[in-house]
């Protein structure tokens, strides 16, 4: 369906076309209709669907200029509500409309001037109270009410927020609300607050035809950054992003890469607005091409051009893993999903490897220098050490064929992801295994050699297919 077949302001189409877009998106044409129906609608889709644009083309149509704030638009994080103001912006061109960005981390006055004269507001839950407990917003008259990233917004801890918000706002409006995922707190929030809600899903699966999904075991703790530092110098053009588990990881990590000699910059919500804004726009300016981030703070960001996504600490889910690697191989281009395992990452890849859409294949340990990773670098305070003698690695040799985890669609089971695995011709097993590589050392997670006793009578039981590891040797040294 093409844009030009909405019943829209003509001037809305041409900023669309302007901003270069033809048809609708699967998201978009399921959604924009009923939104202009008047319906509320629920939709279940990944950042990168354009769901943005799925609520603000039917807003902007009903909003009428200098009637005071018809909408509001609640964002889980800063960076996500400066882009979808953005995206209202752009489409808001030649409309005479004003719109507001609202969120912590900057001063409050200049955002107390805007909300005089504005017509739709995009904010972060907790400046959104600051600004009703100090009287300096009106939503008497708001017509719209959209949740972004609504499953986001409550993990962080912001059920209470929302719920205070929406007592502030008429009950006569339509409500729309937008989330990666639906579980039971975001379904309470359908059903006491959505009236006869459309529901939209759009397909979340990994095309596994554009999407190339590999891990790499790594024997030990202290070989990882290393190994990452190896993968990223020989990946070619192209933008990069890297995944990690806190906030303090991130800034370790990306401090090293630049010690390293790469353009790396990191971005997480313990962050300043202007630094976080300064990393976004290093990034959109390409002077780095690099993004090492959490899950918090690159959740709803739409960043162009990904060609790389590195999993530097595997995630507890299938769901965000599906999220961190959906940002890659977009518009039909080719993209390739990476994730890095050591002893402390067995278990939430065993529960990622279940999902039965991922096809994720091992590849055997390259050769690789080993470098110097300061773990006190970025204001970290334990984890992994460099080598000091400065050798490499001598990577495995599993004789050409490499295992994978392929979930039960795949290999028929009907018991969760099965573990696809091959020894090669030297006896190597290349799947994934759970024997403990660093000589029963704390692998630093709080894991003890007790765990790796455990796992390794794992791997001596023969395969199931209920995600129990195949028997495999250790890596070469």
């Amino acid at each position: 369906m093409k844009f030009e077949e909405l019943k829209v302001n003509p001037r809305i189409l041409g900023n669309v076309r302007h901003m270069g877009f033809e048809s609708l998106m699967d998201i978009q044409e399921k959604s924009i209709p009923r939104i202009l129906e008047g319906r509320d609608v629920v939709g279940q889709a990944e950042t990168g669907s354009g769901k943005t644009l799925a609520f603000a083309i039917p807003i902007l149509e009903k909003v009428r200029p200098g009637a005071g704030i018809q909408a509001l638009v609640l964002t889980p994080t800063r960076e996500l509500c400066v882009q979808v103001a953005d995206v209202f912006s752009d489409l808001s061109k030649g409309l005479g409309m004003n719109i507001a960005t609202v969120y912590g981390g900057v001063g409050i006055e200049p955002q107390m001037s805007r909300l005089r004269h504005t017509d739709v507001v995009v904010g972060t839950p907790g400046r959104i109270l600051d600004h009703l407990g100090r009287g300096t917003i009106e939503l008497g008259r708001v017509k719209f009410l959209v949740l972004d990233e609504t499953d986001r917004m409550l993990d962080m801890g912001f059920i209470d927020d929302v719920e205070e918000i929406i007592r502030h706002v008429p009950k006569e409006r339509q409500t729309l609300m937008f989330s990666a995922t639906m579980y039971g707190v975001v379904e309470d929030i359908t059903r006491r607050h959505l009236r006869s809600p459309v529901f939209v899903e759009t397909q979340t699966h990994v095309d596994r035809s554009k999407l190339k999904q590999v891990y790499y075991d790594i024997p030990e703790q202290h070989m990882k950054f290393s190994l990452l530092l190896h993968l990223l110098k020989i990946r070619g053009s192209g933008l990069s992003l890297v995944f990690c588990g806190t906030r303090r990881e991130s800034d370790v990590v990306s401090t090293n890469l630049r010690r390293h000699g790469l353009n790396a910059m990191a971005i997480h919500g313990g962050m300043s607005q202007n630094i976080r804004e300064k990393s976004l726009d290093s990034l959109k300016n390409q002077s780095i091409n690099i993004l090492v981030a959490t899950d918090v703070a690159a959740r709803g960001l739409d960043i162009k051009n990904v060609t790389h996504v590195y999993n530097y600490d595997v995630p507890k889910t299938s769901k965000d893993y599906i999220h961190r690697i959906g940002r890659t191989a977009r518009a039909g281009e080719m993209g390739k999903a990476v994730t890095l395992l050591t002893q402390r990452d067995h278990d939430n890849f065993r529960r990622v490897s279940r999902d039965e859409n991922l096809d994720i294949e091992s590849m055997p340990i390259p050769d690789f220098p080993r470098v110097q990773f300061d773990r006190f670098a970025g204001g970290s305070d334990r984890g992994e050490r460099g080598s000091r003698d400065g050798r490499g690695y001598r990577g495995s040799r599993g004789g050409g064929e490499r295992g994978g985890y392929r979930g039960r669609g795949s290999g028929g089971s009907s018991g969760g992801g099965r573990y696809r695995g091959s020894s090669g011709s030297s006896g190597r097993s290349s799947g994934y295994h759970s024997s403990d590589h660093s000589s029963g050392r704390s692998s630093g997670s709080g894991h003890s050699s007790s765990h790796s006793g455990r796992s390794s009578e794992h791997s001596r039981q023969s395969g199931s297919s209920s995600g129990r590891y195949r028997s495999g040797g250790g890596h070469s040294r």
